[in-house]
């Protein structure tokens, strides 16, 4: 019996060792299908793996930071339930998107070795510059990542403000703007803004009428920047009790 055995394999070996050409080119066909399944499974897992909030979340740059601050707004907790997670946000759903976000946030793995935001203080010194790197990914890409979840053709701009349905129906349905252009700093706080361009700004004819309670604390405003000081009697204010105003010294 272990004579037999012992013959079988080494028929078996020579069999493998010496292939015809034909039997060859199966071998090679059925060795290259199951290479190709094991690599692209373990491609696969691995690469969803690295799209989890957990995954995100295991660097205490983004816990103790970005994450923090989304768990306080509307993404993470709302009347719906839906919760938006890293991935939801910052990757695209299509495969070849995916694969592209994935090359490009490969640059992060180095910042991590380096230590680039391992502290609170470095992250607040770089946060402009990193917030900036992701508005023109979003800007470019036509908030891609923004669509993931929100769909223009699905909105119902009946049950929504009448200024925000005006804005999206006149410049959001048109293209003219994309979603990031308006939305800035909805998961994460925003750095200090003085001096940043906000991307879009509100054309006049949609801007709101200033509120009536506001006039007289908009006409001393205006008074106040005025470069010709003049003679303002305090009469014609709301407050009935103001005492008038002396004449100022003329330019």
């Amino acid at each position: 019996m272990w004579l037999q055995l012992k013959a079988a394999t080494l028929w078996a070996w020579r069999i493998l060792a010496t292939p015809a050409a034909t039997l060859s080119l199966g071998f090679l066909t059925l060795g290259g299908f199951i290479g190709g399944v094991m690599f692209w499974g373990a491609f696969n897992t691995a690469l969803e793996l690295t799209n989890t909030e957990q995954f995100c979340i295991s660097c205490h740059e983004m816990e103790t930071n970005v994450y923090e601050e989304l768990t306080r707004t509307i993404h993470f907790s709302n009347r719906s339930g839906v919760r938006a997670s890293c991935p939801d946000c910052h990757v695209p759903h299509e495969w070849t998107d995916k694969i592209a976000r994935k090359m490009q946030a490969s640059k992060e793995v180095w910042g991590k070795i380096f230590g680039t935001i391992n502290t609170r203080r470095k992250f607040l010194d770089h946060r402009l510059e990193l917030a900036q790197h992701e508005w023109a990914r979003l800007k470019a890409n036509d908030s891609l990542e923004c669509r993931n979840c929100h769909s223009s053709v699905a909105m119902d701009l009946s049950k929504q403000t009448e200024r925000a349905a005006t804005i999206h129906t006149r410049y959001l349905l048109s293209g003219q703007a994309t979603c990031i252009d308006c939305h800035k700093g909805i998961a994460h706080e925003l750095p200090n803004m003085e001096g940043v361009d906000p991307g879009w700004k509100v054309p006049p004819e949609l801007e709101g009428k200033t509120l009536p309670a506001a006039s007289v604390f908009d006409e001393l405003e205006q008074l106040a920047r005025s470069p010709h000081r003049i003679m303002w009697n305090l009469d014609d204010a709301a407050d009935p009790a103001a005492s008038q105003v002396v004449e100022t010294t003329k330019e």
